[in-house]
């Protein structure tokens, strides 16, 4: 029997090949994790500004509760869950002007405010309120329509608040104030005051 010389190379099983990988260059590996690291660093940050916002406080129409020069942070989604309450601070967008204010919530849809006499009442209750800074000069009466609140600040005289400018939309509302941050000397929980008319 002849035999005829193959001019094909025989290989081995592929099953006997070892699988190579080429190796990425370290430079290719630190471009790679560093832009990974920036969109997760922007996502966070993206989420974190979503949930809540950083506000200074300008002025002293809040005082003596929050003073000039206060960082707050705000939880923007406080009135998404729920529902503003008597005595929360909160932070809104003016209703006429492109301002941002902070100011306590006293009334709530369908409440009668009636101020006289240096005190506020609401449905006929008059408000317990050691947070002021002193009792009202002025007066008025007024009918909060659904889905709009009366807002003063804690510095009654010194204040432009719904006294002034009438009733806060609901939806002009940001969110709940938090925490104070800085200064450091004044670290520590916004101090809301629940007001319970029964």
């Amino acid at each position: 029997m002849a035999l005829t010389e193959s001019t094909q190379t025989q290989l081995p099983p592929a099953a006997d090949v070892p699988a190579v990988t080429p190796k990425k260059q370290p430079t290719e590996v630190f471009i790679r994790e560093l832009i990974e690291t920036l969109l997760l660093t922007f996502f966070i940050f993206f989420l974190v500004n979503s949930l809540v916002g950083r506000y200074r406080i300008d002025g002293s129409s809040m005082n003596p509760t929050l003073q000039d020069s206060e960082y707050l942070i705000v939880n923007n989604l406080s009135y998404y869950l729920g529902e503003p309450e008597r005595g929360d601070i909160i932070v809104f967008h003016h209703p006429t002007s492109d301002l941002n204010l902070i100011k306590r919530v006293i009334g709530l849809p369908g409440d009668n405010v009636v101020i006289e006499n240096g005190v506020v009442t609401v449905n006929g209750i008059a408000l317990d309120e050691p947070y002021i800074s002193a009792p009202p000069t002025y007066r008025g009466q007024w009918t909060v329509p659904e889905g709009e609140y009366f807002v003063l600040g804690d510095n009654r005289n010194s204040s432009s608040d719904s006294h002034t400018w009438s009733f806060l939309p609901k939806e002009n509302i940001v969110g709940k104030a938090l925490f104070i941050y800085w200064p450091f000397s004044k670290w520590g929980e916004v101090p809301h005051y629940e007001q319970s008319l029964e």
